[in-house]
């Protein structure tokens, strides 16, 4: 199982429709939103300053 950088639910990399590949690294999402939210800003994401697990799964309404 992936980590989604955005919101931190595990994903699944078999099955997952939503990913990105950035500086040769393939990152895997729960959602179009954390994967939009990542190709905006993925410095943001992968040095731990952006999102996580906020309340309701990232602040999109997922449960986790």
């Amino acid at each position: 199982m992936a980590k989604d950088p955005v919101c931190g639910m595990a994903v699944d990399e078999a099955t997952a429709t939503e990913k990105y590949e950035y500086k040769g690294a393939m990152y895997y999402f729960c959602s179009k939103g954390c994967r939009l939210d990542f190709q905006d800003e993925p410095e943001k994401y992968l040095s731990g300053q952006g999102g996580g697990m906020h309340g309701e799964h990232g602040g999109h309404g997922h449960q986790g």
